[in-house]
């Protein structure tokens, strides 16, 4: 009698690796207790053409030039403008460099409680007008074309519709602009928007919007997705190229700097409660902000996966401008990989190209 043995299905025990999992462990520890010098950032050519208080306006020369109308970077006041330049390979300039273009940036730098009194007035005229009229007169050209990303997007949006400057391109991507939208929790927007929160109170006992209250805002919207890098780090700290990568970021994410005081005021009031842009009702040094007055060709990207500028946030500027040439471009990318993936720069170039005055090649 023949008789039939079941083969058991066995699940065969990882082999275990202890040079692997020892160099995870204590690179993950040497990580976390701080242990190791910070990363390289910035890896771009680059040099400061002007400065201003604690700005400062760094270009960024083409690798090889063949757009006549360079680029101007405008970015947040809440972080650090590095984001744009975090790693090679895959850095925003980096790749605008490589692609043709100069690139100009400004950098707003980290104001301290003597700047408490700089307002939004003050930096879009003060400083970003005045920085595009240098780059403008550097470059010798006779157009330029304005980048704005966030709320460097609002900042750039509200200059471009007062600038008397030759804006021949505005982008804008991951903007905020109709913030009758808001991703931070109801009972925030429901507070601010009734007063029952007063921003003015906290500004007046700080002088700026301290770097860890900045911090602790967008850690509360982002949770619990904040904590998941920590369990990728853990996961492949023993990857040397991934773990360059992630300390880049982590760099980043946590080196928020102060807002000064009258501008946060502008921003959390005039924007954030009373909606003045979107509503037409903004004013900046008397002249009266109407976007309609844009008229310069229009790209507006926004992220699927953004869940700290909703799309919806972005959209109503498609309508609000006069401009003839618009386009817009939604990206399978969150609020900040747009800016890691390497793709940003590609899609810019390719609306770009054809907006920015190629130089013709000499026989």
């Amino acid at each position: 009698m023949t008789t039939k043995t079941r083969e058991r299905n066995t699940v065969p025990f990882p082999t275990f690796d202890m040079v692997k999992e020892w160099k995870r462990w204590s690179r993950f520890m040497n990580i976390m207790t701080e242990m190791e010098s910070d990363p390289k950032v910035g890896h771009t050519p680059r040099q400061a053409v002007w400065k201003k208080n604690k700005s400062t306006l760094w270009y960024y020369p083409a690798v090889e030039k063949k757009y006549d109308v360079p680029l101007f970077f405008v970015y947040s006041l809440f972080n650090k403008p590095f984001i744009l330049d975090l790693n090679p390979g895959s850095s925003i300039i980096e790749g605008l460099t490589k692609l043709g273009y100069d690139v100009y940036l400004l950098d707003w730098g980290t104001p301290g409680y003597e700047d408490k009194e700089i307002s939004l007035d003050d930096y879009i005229l003060d400083y970003l007008q005045k920085g595009v009229r240098r780059a403008l007169r550097h470059s010798g050209a006779e157009e330029i074309s304005v980048i704005g990303y966030c709320l460097g997007g609002t900042i750039a949006s509200i200059y471009a519709a007062i600038a008397e400057e030759p804006i021949k391109n505005l982008i804008v991507a991951t903007v905020p602009i109709d913030f009758s939208v808001q991703s931070a929790p109801d009972k925030w927007v429901e507070g601010m928007r009734k007063g029952d929160y007063n921003i003015d109170r906290l500004i007046e006992v700080y002088g700026n919007m301290p770097p860890a209250f900045v911090n602790a805002m967008f850690r509360s919207i982002s949770a619990p997705v904040y904590f998941t890098p920590y369990v990728q780090l853990l996961t492949k700290a023993h990857d040397e190229r991934f773990v360059e990568r992630w300390r880049r970021l982590d760099k980043w994410t946590k080196e928020h700097v102060p807002f000064t005081g009258e501008a946060f005021k502008q921003l959390a009031n005039d924007l954030g409660r009373d909606n003045k842009l979107v509503k037409g009702e903004l004013t900046i040094r008397g002249k009266k902000v109407d976007l309609a007055n844009i008229k310069a060709d229009l790209l507006v990207v926004t992220s699927k996966y953004d869940h700290l500028i909703p799309e919806e946030q972005s959209l109503p500027m498609m309508e609000l401008v006069s401009s003839e040439d618009k386009t817009y471009k939604l990206v399978e990318a969150g609020h900040v990989s747009l800016a890691l993936s390497g793709k940003f720069p590609v899609l810019l170039d390719e609306w770009l190209t054809e907006r920015s005055n190629l130089i013709a090649k000499s026989k």
